[in-house]
């Protein structure tokens, strides 16, 4: 049994169609490579003897995926070829800085993922007109006066950090966004007028976003192809599982379980 990182143990309470996008990202990149089986040169997962054996059910080799994930984390063929992975907090550290997130040592890992979280949005609202900046106010019940990108970057921040299932379910939406704009793969999710209307506004301008930063880091090295949408997808699968945790009312549960793989 491979030797999974303490921050990714959360993987084995999920069930296998949850890790399914994980595993596309980790052998393929994105949804259309793995549709015309165009492997990743450098996985190695999909030849290992025990995900022949249980492919596709993910779930009897989470330990697996989590370690290919660590393997891509030193972000050059050399060093995946001397089978040196690296801790999940040090690609997610990676990943953070080249969407300007500094790490620190006094920062959880979820606590770390949630700044880059943060970052994403704060970008995405410094492209936002006025319009859509009281558009955005108006979907999350944000009574604002004004609505400067600082004014609702620091409403949007009192809502997320005040932490809850509502936090959850914002990152799980702008996480999919982020994979979905990456690997053309990510969750079908349900919610109600308010969630559904903060979706449509949010993907154009993260999509945007995500283009310009992926433009930039896709010829810095070939890890980046695998470790930008797996820490993305890390950090999507770790909050629907608090918000499985944590959901108190039939309304919750009903949310956690309409979300399906598209």
């Amino acid at each position: 049994m491979a030797i999974i990182d303490t921050n990714l143990l959360f993987l084995k309470e999920l069930e296998s169609e949850d890790l399914d996008n994980l595993y596309t990202i980790l052998v393929y990149g994105n949804k259309d490579d793995r549709y015309i089986n165009n492997k990743n040169l450098m996985e190695g997962l999909s030849d290992n003897t025990k995900v022949k054996l249980y492919y596709p059910d993910h779930k009897k080799y989470h330990d697996l995926m989590a370690a290919e994930l660590c393997e891509f984390g030193g972000n050059s063929i050399c060093n995946w070829f001397r089978g040196r992975g690296v801790p999940y907090r040090e690609v997610l550290s990676d990943v953070s800085s080249k969407f300007g997130v500094k790490d620190q040592d006094n920062l959880t890992t979820e606590e770390l993922e949630n700044a880059l979280i943060l970052e994403t949005v704060k970008k995405t609202i410094d492209t936002m007109s006025e319009s859509e900046r009281f558009e955005m106010a108006k979907s999350l019940n944000l009574n604002l006066n004004t609505c400067t990108a600082e004014a609702l970057y620091a409403a949007f921040m009192v809502v997320f950090k005040l932490g809850g299932f509502k936090s959850y379910q914002l990152t799980v939406i702008i996480a999919n966004i982020i994979v979905k704009a990456i690997t053309g793969a990510g969750l079908s999710l349900a919610g109600n007028a308010m969630l559904t209307k903060f979706m449509s506004i949010i993907t154009g301008p993260i999509g945007w976003i995500i283009t310009g930063i992926w433009t930039a880091v896709d010829i810095a090295g070939p890890a980046y192809r695998i470790t930008i949408p797996a820490v993305f997808e890390i950090i999507l699968l770790r909050n629907k599982y608090l918000a499985m945790v944590k959901a108190e009312s039939k309304d919750q549960n009903d949310w956690i379980n309409s979300i399906h793989n598209d």
